[in-house]
């Protein structure tokens, strides 16, 4: 994955010792695990992902459900739970006009990213930059002809939408390799 020009980065998860001491967990590697979507398309890596409102820390829960989603990751939500990852964008590349039903934090980590929405309307988005993306329809472009961007994503889920008497829903347009969320 270093191919990409990006630094792979590191998470660090935090527990208690026995005297109930803050420590570092050392039972998830540090190295965020990314994978590539078919062709190559995007690479994506499942930093963090719960279940649950409020997240149960007892007996490490948490810890045990996201090994599940390290065997076997969910879709690009959890439909009762948080998800943290990092997507990696091809230069000169365009995602798929596709929907979360989900709240979304984007934060631009690496590179130039243009948000583009169904009605037209786009913005460009630098490091450092975030968009609150609220279950809309978009697109993600990389404007660099040479470069990989980098995006952080936090979704969480929402209430079901309804817009104009319909019930929005999931649409992942044709994005290859992702399955249903959960």
């Amino acid at each position: 994955m270093a191919s990409r020009g990006l630094s792979h980065p590191k998470r660090f998860v935090t527990s208690h010792n026995e005297k109930g001491q803050a420590v570092i967990d050392k039972s998830i590697s540090e190295d965020a695990p990314f994978y590539y979507l078919p062709k190559k398309s995007a690479a994506f890596a499942q930093c963090y992902v719960t279940e649950g409102f409020p997240t149960n820390l007892n007996q490490d829960a948490d810890l045990e459900m996201y090994y599940k989603y390290l065997a076997a990751p969910p879709g690009l939500t959890v439909s009762n739970g948080t998800v943290l990852r990092y997507v990696d964008m091809p230069p000169a590349s365009t995602s798929a006009m596709h929907r979360t039903v989900s709240l979304d934090y984007g934060v631009v980590i690496d590179g130039e990213v243009e948000l583009i929405l169904d009605s037209g309307d786009t913005r460009i988005l630098r490091r450092g930059d975030i968009c609150i993306q609220r279950c809309t329809m978009h697109a993600w472009r990389n404007t660099s002809e040479t470069n990989w961007a980098r995006m952080l994503y936090i979704l969480q889920p929402i209430q079901p939408l309804v817009v104009d008497g319909q019930e929005l829903k999931e649409d992942y347009g044709d994005i290859p390799g992702v399955r249903s969320s959960t």
